[in-house]
């Protein structure tokens, strides 16, 4: 008897694994979906963080002021000690990445880790009076000011145009705290 119920319970298993196959091909051939589609990013709103980074960082932070609503802010951050450190990374309206990077870090060690290895050209352009030099890299460009205690860096796989627009948009400032 014990073989014969055995039997039955291994054939009702398959019986039932086959059943539930079945279903789930069934259900995934009839219920639309769309794999060709990017999930979409969702939108920051940087506007606190970027208060708390412009009273606590020790240089001016740099926030873009103008910009279409068609650039989208994606990510935003500040690191205190030991090196200050702000991040706002944005898409641009053909969906490519703009960051604006600021550091107190070494500036070789900060672009090359910001820019993911991009290298200095001999190109540099003016940028609201500012001398902006360019790097080249496989994966970002980026435009660089350096200044007095702080790297300032627009980087992304856009290109030049609009990391330029970017530079142009942005307002560097620095909050009084009481």
């Amino acid at each position: 008897m014990a073989g014969r119920n055995g039997k039955k319970t291994v054939g009702s298993l398959v019986l039932s694994l086959g059943v539930c196959v079945v279903a789930a091909g069934v259900a995934y051939v009839f219920i639309p979906h769309d794999d060709s589609k990017e999930p979409q990013v969702k939108r920051v709103d940087y506007r606190i963080e970027l208060l708390t980074a412009r009273r606590a960082a020790s240089y001016p932070v740099a926030a873009p002021t103008g910009l279409p609503t068609a650039w989208k802010p994606t990510s935003v951050r500040y690191q205190g000690d030991p090196n200050e450190a702000w991040h706002l990374g944005f898409l641009d309206p053909d969906g490519q990445y703009v960051a604006v990077e600021q550091s107190t870090d070494k500036p070789v060690r900060f672009i090359d880790d910001a820019s993911q290895g991009a290298e200095e050209t001999s190109r540099t352009q003016t940028i609201g009076g500012e001398s902006w030099q360019r790097y080249k890299g496989e994966k970002y460009d980026a435009l660089v000011l350096k200044q007095k205690g702080s790297t300032t860096m627009v980087t992304g796989t856009a290109g030049f145009g609009q990391l330029t627009k970017m530079a142009e948009a942005l307002e560097m400032k620095k909050e009084k705290t009481s």
